[in-house]
């Protein structure tokens, strides 16, 4: 089945300055993404429309809002940008993509497997479109990086309401872009010296009884979340299962997981993968968590890019994965070298404290940074080390002039953190001095509870940096149990002999 890709009032009118209803340069912003969206899914099959306003010149929708999109002029079209790809064009009159259009006899004729929905404006008609799809039965995807408001409170509102209430999925762009990481299982695992003591005398115990049955183990989390490491077990996998004889299934990186629910199915002679049981629960429970947990920061921050800065907080050998799984959970990037290698991503980060100590001045480190690196890395300026974060700010943006991409707040415990106060004082002088388009990093014992206290205050932030919510998440329990037995179905007490139905689970091997 296809998927169907609503494209909601990306007129003229709403994103063309000099319009009465222009939504905006943020609101503008998102066309790329939308265009870079149109092109994946018409390249996988997917079927467009482009859903607009088009009014009668006397409309009542005019008491509330000025004319706009009105049938015949320009405004009323879709924007150049997109104009060119395929689609049908359905116009409505009202809030919902739904209400007296010929979209669900649409719909009805295609059955698509899951409805995409973007556009603007977050609030009216992406959120009256989302509720109706799902009145309707339809499985809803939201990008957050294709919808936009002129109203940035009201957009998060709308995304938080569409997610919790309506049961849409919100969908980060990283994960969308990102490639299957390669992994190489270490000598440690594929020795089984990683292995519970248990595992190794059992095939110790089976190669001398000369037993090796094709047997079916099922893999199962003890919580919901976020599934992450199954591309880390397909390496192991690919690595001890005889090609011959092997058939595994699974659902994907970063898909979302219930209690319970199936996610890996193996099935092949035992012998070849029964001493890799504890590395294979053990991959999926800790970046499963650390995926969850980042998921869960990015949910909260409402489409404002989240980076994981917890690599200081775990040991070194698990750093990587611990920051490829954070980005798996959504995370706009990661601080650690190796992790941003395993998602094929730079590394993102700033610069330390200690710069600015060992230079002696926060200008006179910047320069420096901005002097010998290279130029595709972002200059983002940390304020907090010597003076008050609003000094160094103005001065550092002084200094660099427009090639200051941000500025980092990241206040110790000790003078107070960072407060929605100091980020609204730092953006009203930084407006009032012209430098409005540097934007404002924070960082510093940041979770979920405090990124909703920031957007909740109004605080125009631009990136939250996060770190031991995400590396110190509580793993998620994972089972592995014995289904099935040279065909013949077998369980432990408690469990149901046989494999267990997932049509979520896809043969990956």
């Amino acid at each position: 089945m296809a998927k169907a890709v609503l494209v909601v009032d990306m007129l003229r009118c709403f994103l063309e300055t000099g319009h009465p209803l222009y939504a905006g340069d943020k609101a503008r912003g998102i066309i790329p993404n939308v265009r870079r969206l149109l092109e994946r899914e018409l390249k996988a099959g997917s079927r467009v429309f482009f859903i607009g306003d088009r009014h009668a010149p006397d409309d009542l929708e005019f008491k509330m809002f000025p004319p706009h999109c009105i049938e015949g002029t320009p405004g009323a079209e879709v924007v150049p940008e997109l104009a060119g790809y395929a689609g049908e064009v359905i116009p409505k009159k009202r809030y919902s993509s739904f209400f007296a259009t010929s979209l669900a006899e649409e719909l009805a004729k295609l059955k698509p497997e899951k409805l995409v929905v973007c556009g603007v404006l977050t609030d009216i008609c992406i959120l009256h479109t989302v509720a109706d799809a799902r009145n309707r039965d339809y499985e809803v995807e939201v990008p957050l990086d294709c919808v936009a408001s002129s109203d940035e409170r009201a957009h998060r509102f709308a995304l938080e309401h569409m997610e919790k209430v309506l049961g849409a999925k919100l969908v980060s762009p990283r994960t969308r872009r990102l490639k299957p990481a390669r992994f190489e299982p270490s000598p440690a695992v594929l020795s089984g010296d990683t292995a519970d003591i248990y595992f190794a005398r059992t095939l110790e115990v089976l190669k001398r009884e000369k037993l090796n049955p094709v047997a079916t183990m099922e893999v199962f989390p003890g919580r919901a979340g976020m599934l992450c490491g199954i591309e880390e077990v397909k390496a192991l996998l690919a690595s001890v299962l005889p090609e011959g004889n092997r058939k595994v299934w699974a659902l994907a990186e970063g898909e979302s997981m219930a209690r319970k629910e199936v996610v890996l199915r193996i099935t092949a002679p035992y012998q070849s993968y029964g001493l890799y049981e504890t590395a294979i629960c053990g991959t999926l429970a800790h970046s499963s968590g650390w995926a969850t947990a980042a998921g869960e920061c990015v949910a909260a921050a409402r489409g404002i890019p989240v980076t994981s800065f917890g690599a200081r907080h775990v040991h070194p050998s698990v750093a990587g994965v611990m920051e490829y799984a954070a980005v798996i959970g959504g995370c706009h990037g990661c601080s650690s070298i190796v992790g941003a290698r395993l998602a094929g991503l730079e590394p993102s980060g700033t610069m330390p404290h200690a710069l600015i100590i060992v230079i002696g001045d926060t200008v006179e480190a910047t320069i420096a940074f901005d002097k010998y690196m290279p130029s595709g890395v972002p200059r983002v300026s940390l304020v907090d080390t010597f003076k008050d974060e609003v000094e160094e700010s103005l001065r550092v943006a002084q200094a660099l002039g427009k090639r200051l991409k941000s500025v980092r707040l990241d206040t110790p415990g000790e003078r107070g953190r960072v407060t929605p106060e100091l980020v609204k004082e730092v953006r009203a002088r930084l407006d009032l001095a012209g430098f409005k388009k540097v934007g404002i990093f924070v960082s510093g014992g940041l979770d979920v509870e405090r990124i909703n206290l920031f957007l909740e205050s109004g605080a125009p932030v631009d990136g939250f940096g996060v770190g031991s919510y995400i590396s110190g998440a509580k793993p998620i329990d994972f089972t592995a149990d014995l289904h099935e037995l040279d065909g013949k179905p077998v369980a432990k007490r408690g469990r149901i002999p046989g494999v267990t139905p997932n049509p979520r689970l896809k043969r990956v091997m």
